[in-house]
């Protein structure tokens, strides 16, 4: 009973941990094993039986009977006057086992024996942590707000495990309180120090596909595949779908009536922008439809060089580029062609580098971190919405202006 007592001491935390008893038992014997080694120099001839049922553990110490003053190896060897203590027959020659008792290891064994399965199990817990969260790698996973860093935000589960939403894996708009939901992917998990370290991303563009798998059932269903997914986080996204199934619209699946079925994803994503191309392996036609809303009017391509040389009427140049270039980028990503957008029946247009004697090298670069690289790119846009996608201020972006018209004027 005396080693029943003890075991269930040191299992009184197995319940918090969900720990079962065949593993506890289990780890309860490698634990054993080495506080034997430590006292006996060996644990080879020992034998541990563990019972999980009744939660009884028992050790046996084998040693041989020799002669009285001729025990060379206490461990190994125990005299006969000894044997006979334990058992009056014994001979020479027979093998004896002995139980042994907890109290026998010495208190100091016994603290440490403590210590060491406490260790175990939070190296068993976080084991099949580490091995659970990396099967989940790349799906989604709800957790939620625990604690509100600087530059992390601290989830926990259902089972109380810590995953991190870093700063920089959340969209720009998101904002958590404590005790809120949170949804993401599981973007990477690492062991450092013996325990796991689980990351969750929102702006992964992973999420973006896995928020398709989970709110159109065509995709979950593998009748539409998402061939590729490109992503300004919270701005602007671009996904590649495909049907092997004539029957089906792809992009109409996924967007459904008047945008009803994108429309969950997009308030997740923080009403990011999502565009849904049809994808198809000619290049030329994969880049027109990569450039929408914008119509272009003819593309110059290079498949070598991956690079494409589009052709816009003026009025659509703004819609290819897009906010803050984001439009024109994405579809740059999506397709894998560095896109330049030229202006048809422009001739006589000036590169904004020509003007660096009346205009700062900072502010051209301004501009073209947009894609307006000429002088009538500029001119055909709004002041205010230059003002905003910019950020020089509209004395400056007035006073460009002037300088750029008075070229044509002349």
């Amino acid at each position: 009973m005396e080693n029943i007592a003890l075991i269930e001491s040191f299992s009184e935390f197995k319940d918090d941990k969900l720990i079962d008893r065949v593993t506890l038992m289990a780890i309860l014997e490698d634990v054993f094993r080495n506080a034997l080694k430590k006292k006996y120099g060996e644990d080879d001839n020992f034998d541990i039986i563990v019972n999980p049922d009744k939660g009884d553990l028992e050790i046996w110490r084998n040693r041989v009977v020799v002669a009285d003053g001729e025990v060379e190896d206490s461990n190994r060897e125990i005299s006969l006057t000894q044997a006979r203590k334990i058992e009056p027959d014994f001979e020479v020659g027979e093998d004896v086992s002995e139980e042994v008792k907890l109290a026998d290891l010495g208190r100091r064994a016994i603290l440490a024996l403590r210590q060491n399965l406490i260790s175990k199990i939070h190296e068993h817990d976080n084991t099949n942590i580490y091995k659970q969260f990396k099967d989940l790698e790349g799906e989604i996973y709800t957790a939620e707000v625990h604690h509100i860093r600087h530059r992390a935000i601290i989830l926990l589960d259902d089972e109380g495990n810590e995953i991190v939403l870093p700063k920089d894996r959340q969209i720009p708009s998101d904002f958590f309180r404590k005790g809120e939901n949170v949804r993401g992917i599981i973007e990477s998990v690492e062991l450092k120090g013996n325990k796991p370290t689980i990351i969750m991303s929102r702006t992964a563009p992973g999420f973006l596909e896995k928020l398709f798998e989970q709110e159109i059932p065509e995709v979950f269903d593998g009748l539409i595949t998402i061939k590729k997914v490109v992503r300004v986080p919270g701005e602007k996204a671009k996904v590649a779908v495909d049907s092997y199934d004539d029957r089906i619209d792809p992009v109409g699946a996924c967007v459904g009536m008047k945008g009803s079925r994108i429309h969950s994803i997009v308030r997740e994503l923080g009403n990011e922008n999502i565009d849904v191309i049809n994808f198809t392996n000619n290049e030329q036609l994969f880049i027109t439809r990569a450039l929408s809303p914008a119509k272009i009017t003819s593309i110059k391509m290079n498949e070598e060089a991956k690079t494409a040389e589009v052709m816009l009427k003026p009025e659509e140049v703004s819609k290819a580029i897009g906010r803050g270039g984001h439009n024109i980028r994405l579809a740059g990503q999506l397709t894998g062609y560095e896109i330049d957008v030229y202006r048809e029946g422009v001739e006589e247009d000036v590169e904004l580098k020509e003007f660096t004697d009346e205009i700062e090298d900072w502010v051209i670069a301004e501009f073209s971190k947009i894609g307006l690289d000429t002088a009538k790119a500029v001119l055909e846009q709004d002041v205010d919405d230059l003002v905003r996608r910019t950020d020089l201020e509209e004395e400056t972006i007035r006073d460009v202006m002037a300088v750029l018209r008075s070229e044509f004027e002349e």
